[in-house]
């Protein structure tokens, strides 16, 4: 396999994580590695490992209690309206509040553009938005 067929797969892999990762949330190095291992064999592996270990470390899902917590948290009166969309993997802009999770402080979540979601809370970054 040539330099340039490594660069496609490693391309191809991270779009679609990229992609994956705005529905929902990615499974880390593992299935990084399989879905590169698909597309591109052994090498793909390597590189899909290497992909979804860096998107996977930062969008673990939350767990279920938080999201029910998210969920069932009172709407603040006032609404919070961003001219950004919000992604999963991008951080909030600095003007919204976020508030931590009580029983959880690795996470927080806002209410923004009338969707809830659940953050990161030192980097601000999307973790899940709630449907």
């Amino acid at each position: 396999m040539n330099i340039k067929t490594v660069g496609i797969t490693a391309g191809m892999i991270l779009a679609s994580s990229v992609a994956f990762a705005q529905s929902s949330t990615v499974t880390g190095a593992a299935g990084g590695a399989a879905a590169g291992a698909v597309v591109g064999g052994p090498a793909g592996a390597a590189v899909g490992g290497i992909v979804g270990g860096v998107a996977g470390s930062v969008l673990e899902p939350p767990p279920q209690k938080v999201v029910t917590y998210v969920q069932q948290a009172p709407a603040p009166t006032k609404r919070v309206v961003v001219k950004e969309k919000v992604v999963v993997g991008e951080p909030l802009p600095e003007t919204v509040v976020v508030t931590p999770i009580p029983d959880d402080p690795k996470y927080a979540y806002a209410i923004v553009n009338d969707q809830r979601v659940i953050v990161e809370p030192s980097s601000r970054k999307v973790i899940q938005i709630i449907q």
